[in-house]
């Protein structure tokens, strides 16, 4: 039910066709592009392109990883990002919440972020599409309280979250976390940083990463973990670290 993948930005400095051909090899499912460099919005040429290239190598796309921060400069904007998803077969779309975390945020700024999540939500909808949210630091999705506050106040069956877990946040913490967006949890970012972003192997945590694929495969529904950073931005480290990954989803099940 937990299939392995990758996001497309572990590798930028890769073309597409690459990036899809090194996947194949380290035994991945799925990748997440990202809008940052390799299908940018709107580029039917690059989404074809990379279309093609996971034909070619046996891959499909479930996630767009865009860039979207529901701000109101953004307004309009969500139907050249959910037409590029479209076109890459993917059922989902990443999107941030807004530029300011839930601490700082003011309430204008916070029903601004709202607002345009819902857009986004009622766009991705016509299309077919899922939202989910990226789970980071800086916005409305610091901790997962703030996470879960925020899906109710969007309101929109088809917006759910993505999942990592935090900067220097200790194995408890960080899952205790997990659990409580566990029922909107659509996939999850997978990487070792500690402490900080120090970046190590996936086995560095693999205590972490156990634990939270046992949470994962509760839920009963199909998910996808996605190896998101290696060490270094190291591309001879992807069959590793995928082999990794595989083991400790079925540790977790």
């Amino acid at each position: 039910m937990i299939r392995p993948g990758l996001c497309s930005v572990t590798l930028r400095r890769l073309d597409a066709d690459e990036v899809a051909r090194r996947a194949e090899n380290a035994g991945l499912q799925v990748i997440e592009w990202g809008a940052d460099v390799h299908v940018r919005p709107g580029d039917d040429w690059a989404a074809e392109r990379a279309f093609e290239a996971m034909a070619r190598h046996g891959l499909t796309c479930d996630s767009y990883g865009s860039y979207f921060r529901a701000t109101p400069m953004e307004a309009g904007k969500f139907g050249d990002i959910a037409a590029t998803a479209v076109r890459l077969g993917a059922s989902r779309i990443r999107v941030w919440a807004g530029k300011a975390g839930s601490e700082d945020v003011d309430p204008d700024e916070r029903e601004q972020v709202v607002a345009g999540l819902r857009e986004a939500a009622d766009v991705a909808n016509e299309h077919g599409l899922e939202v989910a949210l990226e789970y980071h630091g800086g916005t409305l999705t610091d901790t997962a309280e703030s996470t879960v506050r925020l899906l109710e106040e969007v309101g929109r069956d088809n917006l759910g979250t993505y999942w990592q877990p935090p900067q220097d946040l200790p194995d408890d913490q960080a899952l205790a976390g997990l659990e409580l967006v566990l029922d909107r949890v659509r996939a999850v970012h997978v990487f070792s940083w500690w402490p900080s972003n120090e970046r190590h192997p996936l086995t560095a945590r693999a205590e972490l990463w156990t634990r939270a694929f046992g949470l994962l495969a509760k839920t009963g529904r199909p998910l996808d973990a996605l190896l998101e950073f290696v060490p270094d931005n190291d591309p001879d480290l992807i069959p590793g670290e995928a082999d990794s990954l595989r083991k400790l989803i079925e540790a977790g099940a």
